[in-house]
């Protein structure tokens, strides 16, 4: 499913129009993804949980030349699913 696929299912499943349903998904995206550049954790009971986790640096290797590279710490959006989800895609 793609973002426009997602956007008819919640105008169809909620009965608003496709306008609204896409403003609404992009809000939610939008605060998701702010909360998370802030260092903040987003619960949504039964669904999942997303939170930032940092990576350690590490040494990588160039397939093209085989030379070992530094591969620099970062951080990186998690996503945990929650028992209902989980449960649903057993």
């Amino acid at each position: 499913m793609n973002k426009a696929e997602l956007i008819n299912a919640i105008a169809e499943a909620s009965g608003m129009t496709k306008v609204a349903s896409k403003k609404a998904l992009d809000a939610t995206i939008k605060s998701i993804t702010s909360s998370l550049a802030k260092g903040e954790k987003v619960s949504l009971v039964g669904f999942g949980t997303f939170s930032v986790a940092e990576r350690a640096a590490r040494t990588g290797i160039n397939p093209t030349t085989k030379k070992a590279l530094k591969i620099p710490a970062k951080k990186v959006a998690k996503f945990k699913a929650g028992a209902d989800l989980a449960d649903a895609v057993k």
